[in-house]
């Protein structure tokens, strides 16, 4: 369980008549996040930080809030990690809530996907019909950086403009997966071939920002979201095995609270 971000105010945008007109015409619209995100980089968002930490229980005991300039410096802030995983087993890739799907058609949050309406490229689909999709939620009170699961090569990064939902239950209807904007990045990994790898912006998130990377490292950091919750769905084929409590809890409904660099799979033979 987790403290809703404003759940009265998705509830009104989402449930009610008034709402979805202000979806439509203003909120959900990347321009109406990019001007929310020039207010949360200014030196008068700064007195957010304190509130925003005491109501969905941040830990900051690594950090000292006086350091941070703006709002925005406080959510992308930077932390140490590592791994004690093996070259053959499965990493997470961020601080997130992660479920696990093994079916073409994807029933994430009661909207139905097919692999294409996520990534809009059939023939990379098609590699992972019968794998899995890996989907890393990151709630706002999570840390907003990722990394890279192996090391390898970037071979495409497309950027699907779109628009900006939230990723809670309370948008089930609006398939937010393939209709909000998204990076979708295809890798060459060393130890568990042609991956998909999708970030996915939410309401009020100002920016996906990845770094120009062609050749990367394995926990070496991809990118990170600016202000809002946020999703990474990973797409693989069939030749890794996920961590039987992971999918037990996946089938049941539940998502598995994980860490980056915590082993969460490991590759087939």
């Amino acid at each position: 369980e987790e403290k809703e971000y404003q759940e009265e105010l998705l509830i009104f945008l989402y449930k009610t008549v008034i709402g979805r007109c202000l979806l439509k015409l203003f909120i959900a619209r990347p321009w109406f996040s990019n001007l929310r995100a020039r207010y949360q980089k200014s030196p008068e968002s700064k007195k957010d930080i304190l509130p925003f930490v005491k109501e969905y229980h941040v830990d900051i005991s690594d950090y000292n809030i006086d350091r941070f300039d703006s709002f925005n410096d406080f959510f992308t802030r930077k932390r140490m990690y590592g791994t004690t995983t093996r070259s053959n087993e499965l990493m997470a890739i961020a601080d997130s809530k992660l479920s696990v799907y093994e079916k073409l058609k994807l029933n994430i949050k009661n909207s139905i996907y097919e692999l294409k309406d996520i990534i809009h490229q059939k023939e990379i689909a098609d590699l992972y019909k019968n794998g899995y999709a890996l989907v890393f939620r990151l709630a706002v009170n999570d840390y907003h950086r990722y990394v890279f699961f192996d090391d390898g090569e970037l071979i495409s990064s497309e950027f699907i403009k779109g628009e900006l939902h939230t990723i809670r239950p309370v948008s089930e209807k609006y398939k937010v997966y393939a209709r909000n904007s998204r990076v979708v990045n295809v890798m060459d990994s060393k130890s568990f071939g042609i991956i998909t790898q999708v970030e996915i912006g939410a309401l009020l998130v100002g920016k996906i920002v990845n770094h120009n990377t062609h050749m990367f490292s394995r926990l070496e950091e991809k990118g990170y979201f600016e202000y809002g919750g946020s999703t990474i769905v990973m797409f693989f084929p069939p030749n890794i095995m996920i961590d039987e409590d992971i999918l037990r809890q996946s089938q049941a409904g539940y998502e598995t609270q994980v860490f980056i660099g915590d082993k969460i799979g490991q590759r087939k033979g």
